[in-house]
């Protein structure tokens, strides 16, 4: 195992669990559950993340709708098939947990990983400036996550001049975000899509703040 690499996926989030603890799946004879968490913004605004907690986790806490809860863990990615189509899905995958409401910041997560797909950069019709990148963040034993991002104003500006290949690190939070779709009957279908919204950004010699 490569400890380095642990190192460079580090999430830290606090919020209430909005629904109960559902099961996810097993590894080696251990069980683990899916719950979401409603983490508030400075906005006042709230996210609602998914966060995988093994059943060993859960014996030891309370887990249980309305409880508030800080997850220390990694941000992670995997395929899921649907209807024929692979989806990349997105968790929190929690390494320690704790009871706590009194975190300053209650949404922090620092990356560390290589650009694979070339940056889309666009601009809102307010004129906001926005780039997105999908980062190859290694996990130990030869896995890799990959995590879609967002940058803003000048950040957006930066990485949008990076390649297929560059290491940066970033920091920022994750949010939720939902989105309509077309289904295949023709009916429109709400959907969650989660990312992490970068405030920093940093490349071996260039460094660079938000400017928002």
């Amino acid at each position: 195992m490569n400890y380095e690499e642990m190192n460079n996926n580090r999430v830290l989030l606090t919020g209430k669990v909005t629904e109960e603890a559902r099961f996810s799946h097993e590894v080696f004879g251990e069980g683990f559950y899916e719950i979401k968490l409603e983490v508030p913004r400075l906005s006042m605004q709230t996210d609602v993340l998914p966060v995988t907690i093994s059943e060993r986790l859960l014996s030891c806490h309370d887990a249980s709708v309305g409880a508030t809860l800080s997850i220390i863990g990694q941000f992670r990615s995997y395929n899921k098939l649907e209807q024929e189509r692979s989806r990349l899905m997105l968790t929190v995958f929690a390494r320690d947990v704790s009871e706590s409401d009194d975190e300053p910041n209650p949404n922090v997560i620092e990356l560390e990983g290589y650009i694979c797909k070339p940056p889309l950069y666009r601009t809102t019709p307010f004129k906001r400036e926005i780039c997105d990148i999908l980062l190859a963040v290694n996990r130990a034993y030869n896995k890799s996550d990959y995590i879609p991002c967002i940058a803003w104003g000048r950040n957006a500006r930066y990485v949008n001049g990076l390649s297929v290949g560059d290491r940066i690190a970033v920091q920022g939070r994750i949010q939720s975000r939902e989105y309509q779709k077309m289904g295949e009957d023709g009916v429109q279908i709400t959907k969650t899509a989660y990312e992490v919204s970068i405030s920093r950004v940093t490349s071996v010699t260039t460094e660079v703040k938000q400017a928002n």
